[in-house]
């Protein structure tokens, strides 16, 4: 029998190891930071175009590399961070595998720029899938700067299956400040196709969030300290009242290394309990500092889940760090109500005693007697003559006809939330073929039976094909304001809207000039009032941050698909009867009536036969 087992050619097996490390732009970048911080470099630049489809490079000042650790450090398992298995129990470096630079440079363009502090020339490495075409001395700065151009040029695949620019961009951006938030000690620059984003100097651990997430991250932050034998806790968390519902500032660091950990997640939120409604997530950005042999981080080629010995009193000492910081600071509420002034004793009557009323009784009065008495008390007192009775009717008709007038309003029952659509006609009672279910459904009758509409996801079809209407024929009703509103966004923020400005404009936003970290909002859709606006923006920015917002077809369907579900009436919401009929005739139609745009079906029919069955 011939042998059928061979080993695979370098250059095979470095494609499939780098299919495991970068999967994305973004792993590069992170792999590229992270070599530039183990090197001891003061100030790291990133450069980026086209989302990392085109080139990323990363600048530092670092130690630098000799002619031959330039040409060893693209070989697979070969590296300057262990020398042994022990090492991995005590590991104080980013990276230790010694597959990051092999892996990219397998299946991208790569041109290595360095120097020692040392040597007065540097060496230039240039490589391409693997393979070195040219190495020779160069002129180059102290540090090491390494290009990745042209990235997965021989896994055609692969590049077909990134995402838009955009979407890789805003990838490359999270990676960047789980990078720079870990090390406020260094400086970080970071330029996007010939434009600086960001400039991070080197700070405290405060001012760093404050750069990286704007001016109004400052009032949030709420700092937590925690030292015990176990671990050391110490970092910020957000107030409660800044809880948002989608995710976007949640960030562990273990030995300056960030991670993933459902588990302390989970720690976090059981402290926030009775604190955030139940779908809000709160914001952190906390750092532990544990031993290194009670972690394993050789778990993942991405090294962002780590492995703890006692997981379950790291969970409690973190938990109980948190609440004391939201006590310490009174961010929890307290027993004591709130005094009322009026309630509150003069300095003049704090000393005296009470003094208990007076009863008088008056011994003479007889309410059956006839005739007039005279009572102690100097009161008189008559019994009233029947007569003229009648005239305690008199009134009574209009009374109740006001009584039926004030009824209509409600005062006491529950109240309906208002109209989804413009105000129409109001039908008679007997007309209406609508009626709401438990605050969510809409049910409706048909010639066959019976049709069960679910009020949100209905609701949501019928604005998404409108908006994607006025996206696409740039039909822009815009409600023009008195006092132009300005919101307070982060730059990464900015940027995500800055790529939305036409789809935004054609739905009726309409936007002054742009100022550092300040955006100013001059008209607004009808159907969005001023209070709103900040609302719906931080939820459209979030679905852009959100992985799933990148499998839509286009950016004007993903935005479409974020307004709908944002503007759109939710369960619980009392609807009239008017919106109830107006809502089914909307639905039907739409181009698409059976499902939502999330793919979820709108609604149920029950035909007059099933209904039979069940009294059969």
């Amino acid at each position: 029998m011939a042998d059928i087992i061979q080993l695979l050619p370098d250059h095979v097996a470095n494609q499939i190891a780098a299919g495991e490390v970068v999967q994305r732009p973004a792993s590069v970048v992170k792999e590229l930071l992270e070599n530039a911080v183990d090197a001891g470099a003061a100030t790291i630049q990133l450069i980026v175009k086209d989302g990392g489809k085109t080139l990323i490079q990363v600048v530092d000042d670092g130690i630098g590399m000799s002619p031959t650790d330039a040409r060893l450090s693209f070989e697979r398992h070969a590296t300057s961070k262990i020398r042994s298995a022990e090492d991995l129990f005590k590991l104080h470096t980013k990276g230790f595998r010694g597959e990051a630079l092999a892996s990219i440079a397998a299946i991208a363009h790569v041109e290595m720029h360095t120097r020692p502090k040392d040597e007065e020339v540097g060496t230039y490495l240039k490589m391409e899938g693997s393979t070195v075409v040219s190495q020779e001395v160069a002129v180059t700065p102290i540090g090491t700067s390494i290009a990745v151009k042209n990235l997965f040029y021989n896994i055609p695949a692969r590049r077909n299956f990134l995402k838009s620019n955009q979407v890789e961009f805003r990838h490359i951006t999270d990676e960047f400040h789980r990078v720079a938030l870990a090390h406020p000690g260094i400086n970080f620059y970071f330029f996007h196709n010939g434009s600086e984003l960001f400039h991070l100097t080197a700070h405290s651990l405060k001012k760093r969030i404050v750069q990286v997430f704007g001016h109004k991250t400052d009032e949030k932050l709420v700092p937590v300290r925690e030292e015990t034998q176990v671990v050391t806790i110490e970092g910020f968390i957000c107030k409660p009242s800044f809880a948002k519902k989608s995710r976007g500032e949640q960030f562990f660091f273990v030995n300056d290394r960030f991670i993933k950990s459902p588990y302390l997640h989970h720690a976090i939120l059981s402290a926030f309990e009775g604190l955030i409604k139940p779908e809000a997530h709160p914001g952190y950005f906390l750092y532990l500092t544990v031993d290194p042999t009670s972690i394993d981080i050789n778990i993942h080629p991405t090294k962002t889940e780590i492995k703890f010995d006692d997981e379950h009193t790291l969970y409690a000492i973190l938990r109980s760090a948190v609440k004391h910081s939201l006590g310490q600071f009174h961010l929890t509420p307290s027993l004591d109500f709130e005094k009322d002034q009026n309630l509150e004793t003069p300095y003049a009557y704090q000393h005296k005693e009470a003094h208990l009323p007076g009863v008088s009784v008056d011994p003479g009065f007889n309410p059956f007697a006839e005739t007039t008495t005279r009572s102690a008390t100097g009161r008189l007192y008559k019994k009233g003559s029947p007569e003229g009775w009648e005239n305690l009717y008199m009134g009574l008709e209009s009374k109740a006809s006001r009584e039926e007038s004030f009824s209509s309003v409600h005062y006491e029952s529950e109240t309906i939330s208002g109209s989804i659509f413009p105000h129409a006609e109001v039908q008679e009672e007997n007309d209406t073929t609508t009626f709401q279910l438990r605050r969510k459904y809409i049910v409706t009758t048909i010639r066959s039976g019976m049709l069960i509409i679910d009020q949100s996801r209905a609701h949501q079809r019928v604005l998404y094909e409108k908006f994607l209407r006025s996206m696409t024929l740039k039909e822009t009703l815009s409600q023009q304001l008195l006092f132009p509103i300005s919101l307070s966004f982060s730059k990464g923020e900015l940027t995500i809207l800055k790529d939305m400005k036409d789809h935004l404009h054609a739905l009726g936003f309409i936007f002054g000039e742009e100022q550092e970290e300040q955006l100013l909002i001059k008209g607004l859709p009808p159907m969005i009032g001023e209070k709103e606006a900040e609302e719906v923006l931080d939820q459209l920015i979030s679905e852009c941050s959100m992985e799933s917002s990148s499998t839509n077809f286009s950016q004007s369907d993903m935005l479409a698909k974020a307004l709908s579900k944002s503007l759109s009436v939710k369960t619980g919401d009392l609807l009239d009867n008017v919106s109830q009929l107006a809502l089914v005739n909307d639905l039907f139609a739409c181009k698409e009536t059976l499902l939502s745009p999330f793919n979820k079906p709108i609604f149920i029919t029950l035909s007059e036969s099933e209904i039979d069955k069940k009294f059969n």
